[in-house]
This record gives structure tokens, C-alpha cells and sequence, in this order.
């Protein structure tokens, strides 16, 4: 008999009609919880305790030697439910299930208790406290264990295939990975063009790379993939069911544009067209049409109408004859079933307000983007550093501007809300801006205020060295006292000073004469309130998509099969973004890859004799709307009960609470196995009047 087949049998067994052998195991944790806790009075004391027959401690449960103590204890002492007081059951309660599992012993036949985050580490003033404790709560982990019973994974059909919301680096990254894995991929991207922010920088720090044409290449591979279907104009308008089986409603809009026009078509339908708009891609510097594209090589190659601006005049269609130009189109809507979805929705650059840091008062400051497009190539100067048609001797960047912004000092945003976080990539960004003004126009100033400089990823810190060898002054302030930026007098000055008190200089307060004031924005979370709402994501305080846990599931929602990738999630730079997305899809492959899931037990059971179809549970669960009410029949009687969809349901227990018969629970945390840790909770331990603790 294979292990696999010894494992099945084992486990087919029914431990909870047995008398309850419990194993009690009690982890040192390399002193993390040894050190408060009298670990070897812990074992004592429990080792008494009806049902338990094996209690040891151990160094490092978690080690090898330590899961093995734990399955040969199962063979050789027919133990029947085991007990690990440890660390966090986030770290390690799915590796000791499967050291049970290697025993030959139902998974869920476990109990953990955390010892270490709430026993030891809270209560280092306390060693006889927290060692009391400590006895408590392994003793009421017993007492749950002996009303354990055996449960089974519950098993889901997974579609292999994923959606990926957002066409930018990172969603591009997560699409190519994830075909190569062998899944089919559908891209959506709201707007008419892929590549994201990438697509309006003219290179990428530290190595200096063409940023287009690192975007080039990926769009190539995305292109050529025949499991990526890509959808431009797409917009998530609703979503259903659960991981392995989402269903959403995507509404496609019509691009307008049916075929590629040449060169010349597009250039004359542009010059038709009555319609301008500030330019997106351009940061609002220039214009564009209602018919564009918004640089020569991007991607789709054909041209787009923006339906917010046309008016559908149909000068466009006239220059070309009506041909490959459709104004009358209507959006459809299509529902694409995926077992998985990827949100890589990126993010929005903060706005400054009117007259922050003179931003709207004064022509002449404008934002880091906005520099950058000036200084790139194919920007609307054609990389001439000059503000209008006057040439620039002074300028001054200020950094953390929307980021790191302090209650009292600071005014919040719109939303009522402080952007108390470091955005971590303003400030190399700034450096690197910095550096390139210095290395191609050397009689240009460049002036930087900063509070901190941040420069953490690997290369960077030279950058912040190369700027200053090449001649950038750095001026130091103060969060309470930011620099203020003014018009100055006299025509023969620059139009604008900036004042600032520098700690470098041991607060002397300067005025530097500028040209050009640039703020360094920083990345604010994007509004997508309508897929945050949809597909019931949970948010940051910042208001950025959050993660379970940024250590242990850095790329996992709370909403089991959405992933997260990229600056949707957090500020990143490119590397962090596409380094996500690469996680992403190793997760979302290992998710899906054999077709079919299995997920914990711990979900809502009805029991339908208890039942009584009065709903409650189903009202509780609106969120989840994991309940609903079937007609079913109860001894030759049309009744209606409440139903579980286990694959939605995730165990919170709120509908257990509101039941007044008791007719639902949750497997794993039964009301009677609460009743019973309560009693053992408040219980009388005869050890403890004798512990030396």
C-alpha cells in the first residue's frame, strides 16, 4: 500500500468516536518565549489534564526534529489530537497539519496556541503571569481538542484562467508570467493604449536603460502570446462567484478607430478634428486632439478617439472618406469567467493644490513628471530645458511634496485624508532628474530642499554621490518650516524665490532665485472605488489595496484568489512593480494549476433540524452573501432553509451569532467547543497553587 493510500486509511478512521489521546507540545522558541515563560511548568501542569497522554517541549517545534517528535508520538502513542503551544498559527499551524498529515492523521485535528506574540512578548514584566497564563491557554486548547473531529478540504473547480486588471508594467509583467506558466490570460486595460507611466519616460534609474524600450519589448512578448487576449477600453462594471469560478461584467468601449490609418491619414484626421483636451501623457504641458495617439510607438498602434471630448462632429471621417473611422459605435458588455484575478490597477500622482508651494500662482513651478517630459526628447521641447521660450539659470526642486505630510502642518486632500507615508521613489527620481540637468546642461543651477533623502534601492546612493560630485547644492528643512516659494521684485530678476531656513547650515535662512521651482510629487492610491466595491477589496489607511500580511502573503487580498501587483498595493519603482507581478503569478499558477482548489473546512454548516428559515444568517452574511434561502422538503413538507456556499463563506462566524436556535455553526469553532474552552479557561489548576513560578 502506498503512503498516499496508508494516509486515506488513516484517516478515514473516526478519531472522535475514540477516547480523546492527546499530544501537548510546548515550543521554546529559541528563547522567545522560554525566557518569560517557565516552559517545563507549562508541561507539567497540562500533562494532567484529562485526554492528554504525551506532553513534551521542545527547542524548535518547528524544525525538523521537532515535526518529527510529533509524528512518531502519533504512531507510537495512538495519539488521536495534538496541541502545539508556539508562535504565531500565521507562521506555523500549516506546517504542524502537515506533520500530521505525514502521520497518518486527519490535518484538522490540531490546535494551536500562540504562546510567543500573546504570552511572552507582551508579558516580559510578568514571568509568573505570563506563565499562568500560559498554563490557561494551553489547557483551554485541550479542552477544544478533545471535541475536535476529522474534516475534509473543500474541493473547487478552477478555471485556468486569469484576468489581469491594468495594462502597465506590472499587470504586463503578470500577464507574460503567467502565460509561460500555461494559463490563458485575458488583459483588460481601461484605457485605449497599454504600457502605463513607463510609457512617458525617456529612461529608468540606476542603469539608464531606454524605458520605452525595455516597455517595447515586453509589449512585444504580450502581443505575440497566444494565451494573452488583450482588451484596451475595457472597465470592470460588476463581479460574481468565488476563487476558481469569478464571473465579471466587463463593458468594452468602442476604440472609434477600425483600422491603422497611415502617417499622413492620421496626421490630417488630427488636424481636423475642432476638439482639444490637456495631454495626459504630457502631464497637461500641451494639447492634444479628440482623435490621437499619444506617442508615435505606442501600443495598439491604431489611433483612438477620446469620447469624453469628441463631439462627433465627423470632420475626422470626412478627411478620410468615412473609412476606418466608426463614430456611431455603442459599448458592449461581455462576462469572462476566470478562476483567478490580478488587480494591477497602478497609481495616481499627487496633485498639488492651488498655491502650494506657489503651484497654480506661478507658470513657472510645475511637477517633477512635467520636468521630465520637458527634458524628454520626444516631449513637447524636444529635451530643451526652457520655460517660456526664456532660458533657465536656477532651478529648484522640492522634495516630498504630497508624501509624508503631517496633521496640523499639512492640509487634507479632498478625501479628508493626510498622506503620512513616504512615496520611497520621489526622492532618487529627483537625484537622477537632478543629476541629468547637471550632466547636460552644466550652466544650469540645480538647487534641492529636502527632509530626508531616501535613496534605499541597490544602486542608488550613487546617484545621490554623482549629484553631488557634479555640483547639486542641497538645502535641508525642516517638516514645521517647509520652503516658501514667491514672486521677487525687479524685472532683471528670476520671476521666483525660494526661501528655506537650512539645518545644514544651522538654520540660517536663505533665498535661492529660481527659473524653475519643480515640486516631487508623490504616488497617491488610484481611484477605483468601483472595483474596490465590486469585488470587495480591502483598503490600507493610505487608501492603497491591501496585502494579508506584508511578510508572510505580500501578494494576497483577503478575497481568496485576488492578487495584487505593483503600485495598486503600495508605492514602487519598476523593479519592485514587475518583482510583485512575477509573485503574483507564481501564486496565482500554483492556485490554479491542477484545475480544481482545496480550501479549509472552516466554513458555515446548517444543521436543518435546528433551522427554521427565518433568515437572520442570510442578512448578516450581506457582504459575503455566502447564505441564501433554498425551498427544500422536510418530512413530505415544501420548507425553506438557509444554504452554504462553502467556497464564499470564510468562516468569520457572525451568522452563528445571530441564529436563535442554534441551527448554524462554524466547522472547527463549534458553540460547543467554545462552551468548553470557557469552562477550562476559568477553571481551577491544582499545579498552579504549587508552580515555582
Amino acid at each position: 500500500m502506498s503512503q498516499t493510500d496508508t494516509q486515506s486509511s488513516a484517516q478515514q478512521q473516526s478519531p472522535e468516536s475514540e477516547q480523546p489521546r492527546i499530544g501537548v507540545y510546548v515550543c521554546h522558541c529559541g528563547g522567545n518565549i522560554s525566557d518569560v515563560v517557565d516552559v517545563e511548568e507549562v508541561v507539567r501542569a497540562v500533562a494532567g489534564l484529562p485526554g492528554v497522554v504525551v506532553a513534551r517541549r521542545d527547542m524548535s517545534m518547528c524544525s525538523d526534529p521537532g515535526q518529527q517528535l510529533i509524528v512518531d508520538d502519533i504512531r507510537n502513542s495512538k495519539l488521536n489530537r495534538v496541541v502545539v503551544g508556539a508562535c504565531s498559527p500565521s507562521l506555523h499551524e500549516l506546517t504542524f497539519r502537515g506533520a500530521l498529515s505525514r502521520a497518518g492523521l486527519n490535518p484538522y485535528l490540531y490546535e494551536h496556541v500562540n504562546l510567543r506574540e500573546q504570552v511572552s512578548w507582551c508579558s516580559k514584566s510578568d514571568p509568573r503571569g505570563a506563565t499562568e497564563k500560559a498554563i490557561r491557554l494551553v489547557g483551554v486548547a485541550v479542552a477544544k481538542a478533545r471535541l475536535l473531529h476529522s474534516l475534509d478540504p473543500i474541493r473547487v473547480d478552477a478555471k485556468q484562467h486569469v484576468l489581469v486588471i491594468g495594462g502597465g508594467i506590472s499587470g504586463l509583467r503578470a500577464a507574460r508570467d503567467l502565460a509561460r506558466c500555461g494559463l490563458a490570460v485575458t488583459l483588460l486595460e481601461r484605457s485605449p493604449f497599454l504600457g502605463g507611466r513607463i510609457a512617458q519616460l525617456s529612461h529608468v534609474y540606476p542603469s539608464r536603460d531606454d524605458a520605452r524600450g525595455l516597455l517595447r519589448r515586453i509589449l512585444d512578448e504580450v502581443m505575440a502570446d497566444p494565451n494573452i487576449t488583450v482588451r484596451t477600453g475595457a472597465e470592470v462594471v460588476s463581479s460574481s462567484g468565488y476563487v476558481g469560478n469569478f464571473q465579471l461584467q466587463v463593458r468594452l468601449h468602442p476604440r472609434g478607430v477600425n483600422g491603422d490609418l497611415t502617417s499622413e491619414q492620421l496626421q490630417a484626421v488630427i488636424e481636423a478634428c475642432p476638439e482639444a483636451v490637456q495631454s495626459e501623457f504630457d502631464h497637461g504641458l500641451v494639447k492634444r486632439k479628440a482623435i490621437y495617439r499619444p506617442y508615435p510607438d505606442s501600443s495598439p498602434s491604431a489611433a483612438a478617439i477620446d469620447w469624453t471630448t469628441c463631439t462627433r462632429c465627423g470632420k475626422c471621417a470626412e478627411v478620410v472618406d468615412g473609412e476606418s473611422i466608426t463614430l456611431d459605435a455603442e459599448p458592449e458588455e461581455i462576462t469572462l469567467d476566470a478562476g483567478a484575478v490580478v488587480m494591477a490597477t497602478g497609481f495616481d500622482l499627487y496633485q498639488p493644490r492651488s498655491g502650494e508651494y506657489g503651484h497654480g500662482e506661478f507658470s513657472n513651478v510645475i511637477t517633477l513628471p512635467q520636468l521630465v517630459r520637458l527634458m524628454d526628447e520626444t516631449g513637447p521641447t524636444g529635451g530643451q530645458l526652457q520655460w517660456n521660450d526664456r532660458p533657465i539659470k536656477n532651478v529648484c526642486l522640492i522634495h516630498c511634496v504630497g508624501s509624508r505630510q503631517m496633521p496640523g502642518i499639512h492640509e487634507p486632500g479632498p478625501d479628508g485624508r493626510l498622506n503620512e507615508y513616504c512615496s520611497r521613489v520621489c526622492c532618487t527620481a529627483t537625484l537622477q532628474t537632478a543629476l541629468e540637468i547637471r550632466e547636460r546642461f552644466p550652466e544650469i543651477n540645480v538647487f534641492e530642499f529636502y527632509q530626508d533623502i531616501r535613496t534605499y534601492g541597490r544602486g542608488h546612493e550613487e546617484i545621490y554621490e554623482d549629484a553631488c560630485r557634479r555640483g547639486v547644492t542641497f538645502l535641508r528643512y525642516r517638516a514645521e518650516e517647509p520652503p516658501t516659494v514667491s514672486g521677487a521684485e525687479g524685472e532683471a530678476a528670476p520671476s521666483l524665490a525660494v526661501r528655506v531656513k537650512d539645518t545644514l547650515t544651522f538654520g540660517e535662512e536663505l533665498e535661492i532665485p529660481a527659473d524653475l521651482v519643480v515640486l516631487s510629487v508623490g504616488m497617491v492610491p488610484r481611484d477605483i472605488a468601483g472595483l474596490v466595491e465590486t469585488l470587495k477589496l480591502p483598503c490600507s489607511a493610505d487608501g492603497f489595496l491591501q496585502e494579508v500580511h506584508p511578510k508572510l502573503r505580500p501578494v494576497e487580498s483577503a478575497v481568496e484568489g485576488v492578487f495584487l501587483a505593483g503600485t495598486c498595493q503600495a508605492p514602487m519603482d519598476m523593479t519592485e512593480g514587475c518583482a510583485a507581478a512575477s509573485a503574483t503569478a507564481a501564486k496565482a499558477a500554483a492556485l490554479l494549476g491542477r484545475g480544481h482548489l482545496e480550501l479549509d473546512p472552516f466554513v458555515a454548516r446548517v444543521d436543518l433540524d435546528r433551522c427554521q428559515g427565518e433568515g437572520k444568517c442570510v442578512d448578516e452574511c450581506e457582504h459575503r452573501r455566502a447564505i441564501t434561502m433554498v425551498e427544500t422538503e422536510v418530512d413530505g413538507e415544501r420548507v425553506t432553509r438557509a444554504e452554504v456556499n462553502p467556497a464564499l463563506c470564510n468562516g468569520c462566524g457572525m451568522c452563528a451569532a445571530v441564529c436563535p436556535h442554534r441551527a448554524i455553526q462554524v466547522e472547527g469553532w463549534r458553540l460547543d467547543q467554545y462552551d468548553s474552552m470557557i469552562d477550562a479557561l476559568v477553571a481551577d489548576y491544582p499545579a498552579l497553587e504549587h508552580a515555582n513560578v
